[in-house]
């Protein structure tokens, strides 16, 4: 096993595997959820689908994993990343939207949205900054035909 994919693979299971499913389950946990809407199964089911393939496009485009301390070598603009500049986030999003309504819980539907402003927030102030200075050939060209959350 190369260590690219341990790296890959470790970053998911800090980052989004957290955010997206442990502190959710512990939430619902404490708050005593069970599964109570079947509906909620469509955001979850497509946001694993979402944030798998941009985790795959990371390693394979980027030659790098979601991790801070393991960015992509090469600006990602293939795959989900033809419609959003952060389809990870989006998938992460959809996850959590698809545990606030499928368990029908208050305090997940608050973790979901507090997450969503810490996310733009980053994006913002890190992550968009960090790509103009590492990228700045590529990165201005991608951001004015890619929007920062949905492309149609």
């Amino acid at each position: 096993m190369n260590s690219l994919f341990v790296k890959a693979l470790l970053a998911f299971l800090a980052l989004p595997g957290m955010v997206a499913f442990v502190v959710p389950l512990l939430i619902a946990t404490q708050a005593g959820s069970v599964w109570r809407q079947p509906w909620g199964l469509v955001p979850l089911v497509l946001g694993i689908a979402v944030l798998a393939l941009t985790v795959r496009e990371f390693y394979v485009a980027g030659r790098g994993t979601l991790a801070p301390w393991s960015p992509p070598r090469n600006l990602v603009t293939s795959g989900l990343y033809r419609v959003s500049r952060n389809p990870m986030y989006v998938g992460v999003l959809l996850i959590l939207c698809g545990w606030a309504i499928g368990l029908q819980s208050w305090p997940l539907a608050i973790y979901a949205a507090g997450v969503a402003v810490a996310v733009h927030l980053r994006v913002l102030l890190h992550e968009e900054p960090f790509l103009a200075r590492t990228h700045p050939e590529a990165w201005p060209a991608y951001r004015a035909r890619v929007s920062r959350w949905l492309s149609w």
